[in-house]
């Protein structure tokens, strides 16, 4: 069985905290460190079973149902960093999927592994230092000492692709793997709304103002915690000054003359992929 077999992801997923009681099977999303169980099955990223799960004879630290397909629930497990593949399976990232399955399945990967995390550093309270507990009427970790609640983290970010007429600004983060250049993306600060956070990013990486931001549209980014929300906006003054510690370089480019573009699975591909299909058409 490969996950297709279980529906389209984005219409059959119910998210929930709670399994069925009367399952007659599961799947399960192994999480070690920063790596994820697959099994091998000739090339195919097949659902981990509950008897693959069974067989594996590995121990879980704590598990965690992120919901139900079609009424077969779905947990999150960890495991310890230091396991050992079992026969038949192997570890590899969450990055290493990025291109070899659907968005679907991808945010659902991303979300076991952002329950993970947050499990791992929510185990005490931040506050009186006391032992958590999991909460029964919603997810989250409780506090009985001081009476504190703690959900899972989300971090709103900005992604916005800057055009000036046809030309796109693009840079290569100091971090890139490989030599990609993307848009330009920054976390929101206290205080902010969105649209401050896209003129104040903009500036502080690469010294230019913007203008006219149109919203374009969302996504889950689990590296480790992001909720991107992409923007375009046009140029408006400056010339560009990199912010060193967080560029390596940034340029304008011609839409039709772009270097290694990001993954069309990212928002980051969407925006230019969007503004690419405008400026084709003559509507920038």
């Amino acid at each position: 069985m490969d996950w297709q077999a279980l529906g389209h992801l984005a219409t059959t997923f119910e998210s929930t905290h709670i399994a069925p009681a009367d399952a007659a099977d599961a799947f399960y999303i192994v999480v070690s460190g920063d790596d994820l169980l697959i099994k091998d099955d000739d090339g195919d990223i097949t659902p981990i079973s509950a008897n693959d799960w069974r067989w594996c004879g590995l121990e879980a630290i704590s598990e965690h149902c992120l919901g139900v397909v079609n009424q077969v629930p779905i947990y999150a497990v960890e495991v310890a960093d230091d396991v050992d593949e079992p026969e038949g399976f192997g570890f590899e990232s969450l990055w290493w999927f990025l291109s070899k399955v659907d968005s679907d399945l991808f945010y659902l990967l991303g979300r076991a592994k952002q329950i993970i995390d947050w499990q791992r550093t929510h185990r005490f309270c931040g506050q009186c230092g006391g032992e958590t507990q999991l909460s029964d009427g919603d997810r989250s970790y409780r506090c009985d000492t001081c009476r504190q609640f703690f959900y899972p983290r989300l971090s709103p970010s900005i992604i916005v692709c800057v055009n000036k007429g046809t030309d796109i600004l693009l840079a290569k983060n100091v971090n890139a793997r490989g030599n990609f250049y993307s848009t330009l993306a920054g976390f929101v600060e206290p205080g902010e709304s969105i649209e401050t956070t896209v003129h104040r990013e903009v500036y502080e990486e690469v010294g230019i103002r913007v203008k006219n931001l149109r919203y374009f549209s969302s996504q889950s980014w689990p590296f480790p915690n992001s909720l991107m929300l992409g923007f375009h906006a046009e140029y408006e003054s400056g010339e560009i000054r990199i912010q060193e510690e967080e560029l390596a370089d940034a340029q304008w480019f011609p839409f039709d003359q772009l270097p290694n573009p990001p993954a069309m699975i990212s928002i980051s591909g969407w925006l230019i992929n969007d503004f690419v299909q405008r400026a084709s058409r003559g509507e920038v």
